[in-house]
This record gives C-alpha cells, sequence and structure tokens, in this order.
C-alpha cells in the first residue's frame, strides 16, 4: 500500500491536501494583509480624498494602486510632464457668476530623474477675457464662461472643458484639474494659520468692494450719500437724447471686504478673508496684475505649509482636506492624490517659473481695438494663433 505521507513532490510527513491547504491559506492571509494596508491608506486619507474627488476609478482603485508593487504612476510622470489646471471660481448656487472661472492657471510639475534632470515646476496665468471658441460649439466666449456652460452639459463637465480649451491654447496635454471657490480658499488659508506678504507699497482697493448697484429691498439697500442714479436713456432719430427714469443707487448692506480693503507698506499678516480680497482686488489695477498677486499668494501658502511640516507626512493633510468639505474638486483619484503627494517629497522646494499671459510684447496677449460691442472687453493671441503660446509652454524649463 502508498503511503499518502511520502509523496515526492510533497513535503514528507505532511499529506498534499493539507499542504494546498496551508497554501491557499498563506495567499489568502498575504493577500488580506495587502488590502488591509491599501485599507489603511483609504481609512487615513482616502475617505477624505474621495469627497473632493470625481474620479472615475473609486475606492476598489485606490485599493489595488496603494498596494505594495502596484504599477501606480500619474498620467504624464513618464513623459516628464505633468500638467494640472487650477481654477478659481466664486462657488455654486453664489450670486454673481458663481461658475464662472476668474483665476484660470497651469501648474507644470517635472519631476526630474533625481540625478543631472533636475526637478521644476512653472505657474502660468490665463486671462479670464481671453476670447475663445467654446469646446464643441461655434460659440465664441470669454475663457471664464466655458466651465459654465459645461456644467450646463452635465455635473463635472465643466472641468473637462476648460481642460479641453487649455490644452489647445497651450498645446499641452492638461491631464488633471482642481477647482476650489471663494470658501475653500478662505478655509485653506485658515486652516494653515493664515499667510503673509510683504509689500513695497500701500496697497488699497477702495471701489471693487464698494460699488454701488440700483437698489433693491434685499442686497443693495444703503442708499449713496450724496444720492446717485443710474439714468436710462431714450434716442431720438435725430440723435438727441433725454433721460426716461433714473434709478437710485444703493451699496451692499453687507459689503465684501469692508467695502474698502487696505494693506499697508511692510509684512501683513492674513487670514483667509482678507487673503482672498487681496486675490481679488482688481479695480484700481488690473487682472494682470491680480493674477500675479494670486501667483504670490499661492506661494505664501506653500511656505506655510512647508514651515507646518504638512508637505512632509501625509496624515497631516488630513485636517486640512477635511476642512475644504464640498467646496475644492479635482479629477484625480484618491491614489493619485497620494502620489503626487510623494512626488512633491522628491521634488522639494524646486524652483517656480512664474508667467502671466498680458499684453504686453512678452505677454502674447493683444485686445483688438474693433471687436464687437456685445462681447466686451476681450482678448486675442497675438498673430491669431496660439503658436506663440504653445512655444512658451514648450519652453518652459
Amino acid at each position: 500500500m502508498k503511503n499518502p505521507f511520502t509523496k515526492k513532490s510533497g513535503v514528507p510527513g505532511v499529506p498534499v491536501s493539507k499542504q494546498h491547504h496551508r497554501i491557499r491559506i498563506a495567499a489568502i492571509t498575504i493577500v488580506s494583509a495587502l488590502v488591509l494596508i491599501g485599507g489603511f491608506f483609504l481609512w487615513r486619507a482616502g475617505s477624505v480624498m474621495d469627497k473632493i474627488s470625481i474620479g472615475k476609478g473609486g475606492i476598489f482603485s485606490s485599493v489595488m494602486k496603494s498596494l505594495p508593487g502596484a504599477e501606480s504612476k500619474l498620467k504624464g510622470e513618464e513623459d516628464g510632464r505633468i500638467n494640472i489646471l487650477l481654477l478659481g471660481m466664486r462657488g455654486e448656487h453664489v450670486d454673481g457668476g458663481g461658475l464662472l472661472s476668474d483665476t484660470i492657471m497651469v501648474l507644470s510639475i517635472h519631476p526630474g530623474d533625481g540625478k543631472e534632470d533636475k526637478s521644476r515646476a512653472s505657474l502660468v496665468s490665463v486671462p479670464r477675457d481671453l476670447y475663445v471658441t467654446v469646446p464643441g460649439t461655434s460659440d465664441k466666449q470669454k475663457i471664464n464662461a466655458v466651465h459654465y456652460y459645461g456644467e450646463q452639459r452635465g455635473k463635472g463637465q465643466g472641468m473637462e472643458y476648460m481642460k479641453q480649451i487649455i490644452s489647445e491654447i497651450t498645446g499641452q496635454p492638461i491631464q488633471y484639474a482642481v477647482t476650489i471657490n471663494f470658501k475653500g480658499f478662505e478655509d485653506l488659508v485658515n486652516a494653515i494659520g493664515g499667510i503673509t506678504v510683504h509689500l513695497d507699497e500701500p496697497f488699497a482697493e477702495g471701489l471693487q468692494f464698494h460699488e454701488p448697484q440700483v437698489c433693491d429691498p434685499y442686497v443693495y439697500t444703503v442708499p449713496t450719500k450724496p444720492p446717485q442714479y443710474q439714468n436710462k436713456w431714450y434716442v431720438r432719430q435725430d440723435g438727441s437724447r433725454y433721460i426716461t427714469k433714473s434709478y437710485l443707487l444703493c451699496y451692499n448692506k453687507d459689503e465684501e471686504c469692508g467695502g474698502v480693503f487696505e494693506l499697508p507698506v511692510g509684512d501683513s499678516q492674513l487670514d483667509g478673508e482678507k487673503a482672498l480680497c487681496y486675490a481679488r482686488a482688481r479695480y484700481k489695477s488690473n487682472d494682470f496684475e491680480r493674477a500675479k498677486r494670486q501667483q504670490e499668494v499661492i506661494k505664501q501658502i506653500k511656505t506655510q505649509a512647508l514651515s507646518l511640516g504638512l508637505l512632509s507626512d501625509f496624515t497631516k493633510i488630513d485636517g486640512v482636506m477635511n476642512s475644504l468639505g464640498d467646496n475644492v474638486r479635482t479629477d484625480m483619484e484618491a491614489w493619485e492624490m497620494k502620489r503626487m503627494f510623494d512626488l512633491y517629497q522628491k521634488i522639494g522646494d524646486a524652483a517656480l517659473t512664474q508667467k502671466v499671459l498680458d499684453t504686453t510684447e512678452e505677454g502674447l496677449l493683444y485686445h483688438p481695438e474693433n471687436s464687437a460691442p456685445e462681447a466686451g472687453y476681450i482678448l486675442l493671441p497675438q498673430g491669431d494663433t496660439y503658436d506663440k503660446i504653445k512655444a512658451l509652454f514648450s519652453s518652459l524649463p
């Protein structure tokens, strides 16, 4: 009779069936441990990240990508350039064009190889008045309206529309996008304890947040002193005209930024509300100067985050991300956000090249003098093509 305990292919003294059983248990144990590791990541970060992500992979994708040895590279990482579109807006259901993306920036990250190819990054601001064709249509609109039109087609489409038009303009694939509204920006700055800005000259914005509008019983309820009016005119065939009606003007009963926003020379500590006012102000300067201030504010947020150690320990970001709630959205999946954090740790405090597209010779845009009145103030690319802008993005270090 054959001894079942001495089969050559087995372990002496252990039945083959039991060997297979133990192998299965060991395999299940290993897989379970790996899934628990991924689950721990999701518990610590994924639940928070999933809240702000509109990515399509979901929790299962994040678990699998977080397993040791799993291939988890970002789009564009293999090519050495990851382009992220940053959009700022008032926020959905907020008066004053809540879905218009009035802040538009492209952040390009070059991870480098850790050797001769050094890590670096660039940040380019695109003005909201750039006149473009809305993707999938023949309609011409200012670029800040593209996000709104996309959202009318479906939730999350605004981000996709903006990525598409920015890709056409820059000649670069835009792999990811992030949107943040006013509330999210304030919460972010407050969560890191505020930021410090240094000014060589005093800064004041006395019109933008104190501009009178036609009085109404809800918001604009404080009459101007002395009284100011907005007149409605009738123009006769001979070119003469007369006033048909006058509307009393009022100030907002809850004026933003205190009505008149001012900062002195030197260092100023800004909380979320003041940082937002500083980043939004533009009437006494222009959109281009505002874009430069916004880039400096982003740098100061990064500096403050570094000083707190937030960018050296992923678990420390949980509280910050939680505070942003429904005010930030991205098409990155949770594992991609974690990978981005890991890449940043390798990059460290890399050099940042900053650029604002404007109407200077180097700014590559111009304002057409004879544009259609209904279009308002618009900007077009020099030469009426995006060639120079594409060359700029290709040349960025």
